[in-house]
């Protein structure tokens, strides 16, 4: 426990680290190599923009004293409104298939609705309704696993003492019997995370990355300044950004992780990764463009609705299929 601890200490930092931007070649630094920050929002500022801030601004200032450091010159970079797939192209599919496609459709949507803030939140709405049939398919794995657990631990139990190759072989079959029965997938049920993830930070990315979004704003907040900036400057609305941040999170997670009800060893690293996330997003939060917190809490808002219908559903289809089993129980005893 005490190794595993240290290894998620680990991935915590890193997390941190991510978010805030240190420890990155991505970044603009000046003569004593420290980060240079945009004192109007608080970010970290990226030195491969893929379109023109506004010239008033003071990142466009910022820019212009640190021209050579960007990977295409100020003078090169087209303007956000006119920014296109086939512009300023940097290498890496990274950036080709998300990164790019992503701040694309912010950017069009943004324009269209005069709003970026609103379009980040649409994009990341439209994204959830894409992975839905996959968090459908994931949540009806947990359910399996739920009524399989029974015959799971009754598993666990018979080979509890045996470590030899043809015990541990035989537990093997054991448990694909079971989860055949079943029809039990253990890789589909990280499918919508594995997806999550890198969206995620690819939306983190292309809002990094195109000033006309973290330029603009919504209910009264920039949608690049960062809360810890906000908070600095007594602007304490963005005490309820990061509150409703952790608490659609701690929903989400919370749900999530009850459609399995496993051993006690199980529930207890389920129990600590729950709490290891919940802190490294509390404490990311702080250091998140508003845009990016604006995301998180619809595309987790939707998530928690949605679970609580597809768990309704479910509900039902397994009160069906006990009186189906009930029925067919019955005949059986007529004959």
């Amino acid at each position: 426990m005490k190794r595993k601890n240290k290894i998620l200490g680990l991935i915590l930092i890193s997390i941190i680290l991510l978010t805030s931007g240190c420890g990155s070649n991505d970044y603009l630094k000046d003569n004593e190599g420290k980060l240079i920050t945009n004192s109007e929002t608080g970010q970290s500022v990226r030195k491969d923009i893929l379109c023109k801030p506004q010239e008033d601004s003071e990142l466009y200032r910022i820019y212009q004293e640190h021209n050579d450091q960007l990977e295409v010159k100020l003078e090169e970079l087209p303007t956000c409104k006119e920014f296109n797939l086939g512009t300023n192209k940097y290498s890496g599919l990274w950036q080709t298939i998300l990164v790019r496609p992503i701040a694309l459709i912010i950017l069009k949507l943004g324009y269209l609705i005069n709003n970026f803030g609103i379009s980040v939140m649409i994009v990341g709405l439209l994204i959830r309704f894409i992975l839905l049939p996959l968090s459908i398919k994931s949540m009806r794995q947990s359910a399996n696993i739920q009524k399989a657990q029974p015959e799971i631990a009754k598993i666990e139990r018979k080979y509890a003492n045996k470590t030899d190759n043809a015990s541990m072989m035989a537990k093997s079959q054991e448990m694909m019997m079971v989860y055949q029965k079943y029809k039990i997938n253990p890789v589909s049920g990280c499918l919508v995370a594995l997806i999550q993830i890198p969206l995620f930070f690819a939306f983190l990315d292309a809002i990094n990355k195109v000033p006309a979004i973290f330029e603009g704003s919504l209910l009264g907040m920039q949608l690049g300044t960062t809360p810890w900036k906000g908070i600095s400057e007594g602007q304490y609305i963005y005490i309820l950004l990061i509150f409703l941040i952790i608490v659609t999170t701690y929903i989400s997670f919370k749900n999530s992780m009850n459609q399995n009800n496993s051993n006690d060893e199980m529930m207890q690293q389920m129990n600590f990764m729950f709490k290891f996330m919940i802190i490294s997003i509390s404490i990311a939060s702080f250091n998140l463009p508003t845009a990016i917190a604006f995301y998180w809490i619809v595309t987790n808002g939707f998530a928690v609705i949605q679970n609580f219908i597809i768990k309704k559903v479910l509900a039902k289809d397994n009160i069906k299929d006990k009186r189906i089993i009930e029925v067919k129980q019955k005949k059986k005893e007529r004959r």
